[in-house]
């Protein structure tokens, strides 16, 4: 195994950085998910320091994505929007992250909500190492097709700001790695204005942090599209972005069969990107 070690103040540079240290020092693996003439994929094991993850500008211009993806993407992680699909009777999803977070079902116990129970740890100590939620299910997720990536969130406050870090146990470094590290850091806002205080820094670890080699070819597109283009020309601010997530958010709210409760949470997120 090789590992990657990127420290980078704003979280689009830290990920530009971390894929191209994964291109150039990942060994060679093949993968369950290629098809015959694939070529093994590029991995290594990544540690991903943001020191300062809210800076702007926040965007990487050359993810895999569009704007309003990166909006659907953070409705679903921080208000479960498509929690309804995990349904037998829809057979779409097998889990969500916001379900594993926030009504885990725990054998013998029930549904526990994590980060509530997680919040209540860090007011009452806010330097406990106990501040984490997982999503594993070790009894369940070893069979499934899909089993959870993210694997765990641990948060400490210190020096008066809620530090998260985010422990991923398989991570598409190319195709996810930014829409998984924006979302996650809006988790992290999240439970910092529940604790009233600031977030801070954002560690990302991957035991196995890895570009496809069905990606290569649009992978070596992004790399000349770094080499060509100055620092201020790949990335967006959020600013900048906002009417592409009215337009992810109203996306949402017009989809078939999504449930009143996340429509209201959804019409409040609109509200909030329309009054600013």
């Amino acid at each position: 195994m090789r590992s990657i070690h990127i420290v980078e103040a704003s979280l689009p540079l830290a990920w530009e950085k971390a894929v191209i240290a994964c291109w150039e020092n990942g060994l060679s693996f093949p993968t369950e998910y290629d098809h015959p003439d694939d070529p093994n994929s590029r991995d290594v094991s990544a540690l991903i320091h943001v020191t300062d993850p809210f800076a702007e500008p926040r965007i990487h211009r050359a993810f895999p994505g569009g704007l309003d993806d990166l909006e659907k993407y953070r409705s679903e992680v921080l208000f479960g929007v498509h929690d309804h699909w995990i349904d037998p009777s829809v057979g779409k999803w097998e889990y969500t992250y916001h379900q594993r977070l926030r009504n885990y079902e725990v054998p013998t116990l029930g549904l526990f909500d994590q980060i509530d129970g997680l919040v209540r740890r860090l007011k009452k100590v806010p330097h406990t190492r106990r501040a984490q939620a997982v999503t594993y299910q070790v009894w369940n997720d070893m069979e499934i097709d899909d089993p959870t990536c993210l694997q765990r969130l641990w948060f400490r406050i210190s020096d008066g700001k809620v530090h998260m870090n985010c422990h991923m146990r398989s991570n598409d470094a190319f195709k996810a790695a930014f829409m998984n590290m924006h979302a996650f850091t809006e988790l992290q806002a999240m439970v910092a204005a529940e604790l009233g205080v600031e977030p801070g820094h954002y560690m990302h670890i991957a035991d196995s942090f890895h570009i496809y080699g069905s990606y290569f070819e649009e992978f070596e597109g992004f790399l000349k599209t770094v080499a060509a283009r100055p620092q201020h020309e790949r990335v967006y601010t959020s600013e900048f972005a906002r009417d592409f997530f009215i337009d992810g958010c109203q996306a949402l709210l017009a989809e078939d069969g999504m449930p009143p409760a996340k429509k209201d949470v959804l019409a409040n997120r609109l509200a909030e990107l329309t009054a600013t």
